[in-house]
């Protein structure tokens, strides 16, 4: 792509990480919009979308689990998100056979730019479920919220080299059901359409750091494949730029980047940690409280808006934003 068509694909992009204040757009969901009122960019993400998330799992019994009518209506406030945006949705189905919901059908919702190359698919994604125990703000609203930000702000027909996919998994919480599904119902052409998937789960803990993962490990279910140390350092360095000091390089645990790996698709990851604890060089590079845990309402019902760390958030939101906005303007492979 031209130079100059790249850079007004990242200023669209970029703009939601800037710090000046916004109005905040009417919800299009009923009966979960915002308030209308000023916020910076990782306030909008809290005041809008955390917080529907919030008021879902409220009136659904306390969660957004996958098999559930909370898990349901956050499936269906997603979808009004994106169609409000610009984009074409779809909800397809996977079969869900034992796990905490029993045998039926979940239900992933993906969205794709109508611009860029569809032939080289940039691609991020976020589970959508909760644990049956809590409402999951943290545990994943806050990657669901940033998707929804950016997929927002990006719009669907953006000045872009490659097409960018959004993708909300459900049954995550179940073993990356949701995933591993859709990975699977892919032709082997589509899948090799895929160039990068960049997986965000858990980016707002209240003693969170600056996690990322890609490259790192003694093979390759822990490093990704060839590429993925390219998108994990992408991400790193996305996030010293925006403020983040000495972000760390781990290894994949398992989540929903897992099927794109087994593909051979190079990935990538955004976590700030959940029930380990952080240690005093991670306490003294990032602030927080050494020997505690990165989230001590991880996968229980303290899980709300107020345990959502704005400043990790909002670093996190801004890198991600960059590291999607350099590679869908990039025309190289990923290596």
């Amino acid at each position: 792509m031209p130079r100059s068509a790249a850079g007004r694909f990242a200023v669209a992009i970029l703009v939601l990480a800037a710090a000046a204040c916004a109005p905040a757009p009417p919800g299009p969901a009923a009966g979960y919009a915002a308030p209308q009122q000023p916020v910076t960019a990782s306030d909008r993400v809290v005041a809008d979308h955390l917080q529907a998330l919030q008021k879902i799992a409220d009136e659904h019994g306390g969660n957004r689990a996958a098999g559930t009518s909370g898990y349901d209506a956050s499936v269906d406030y997603v979808q009004d998100v994106l169609r409000h945006a610009g984009f074409d949705v779809s909800t397809p189905t996977f079969e869900v056979s034992g796990g905490g919901d029993g045998a039926g059908q979940g239900r992933n919702v993906i969205a794709q730019t109508r611009t860029g190359d569809a032939g080289r698919v940039v691609m991020i994604g976020a589970h959508l479920d909760s644990v049956p125990k809590g409402p999951g703000i943290v545990d994943n609203g806050s990657g669901v919220a940033t998707l929804l930000e950016i997929a927002t702000r990006l719009g669907a027909d953006p000045a872009v080299e490659n097409s960018v996919r959004f993708a909300f998994f459900g049954g995550e919480e179940d073993g990356a059901v949701g995933s591993t599904a859709y990975v699977e119902g892919l032709s082997s052409g589509d899948r090799k359409k895929i160039k990068l998937y960049l997986n965000v789960d858990m980016v707002a803990s209240p003693n969170g750091g600056y996690l990322v993962q890609g490259g790192v490990g003694d093979d390759e279910e822990a490093t990704g494949p060839a590429g993925s140390a390219t998108v994990g350092r992408a991400l790193a360095d996305q996030l010293t730029k925006v403020g983040a000091t000495a972000p760390e390089i781990i290894e994949f645990v398992g989540d929903d980047e897992s099927a794109f790996v087994e593909a051979g698709i190079p990935a990538g990851g955004a976590e700030n940690g959940d029930a380990k604890r952080k240690t005093a060089q991670q306490a003294q590079s990032w602030g927080g409280e050494a020997g505690q845990k990165y989230d001590r309402c991880y996968h229980h019902a303290c899980d709300r808006i107020d345990n959502v760390n704005q400043e990790v958030l909002g670093h996190y939101l801004k890198a991600i934003a960059r590291t999607l906005a350099n590679f869908a303007a990039s025309p190289d492979d990923v290596r």
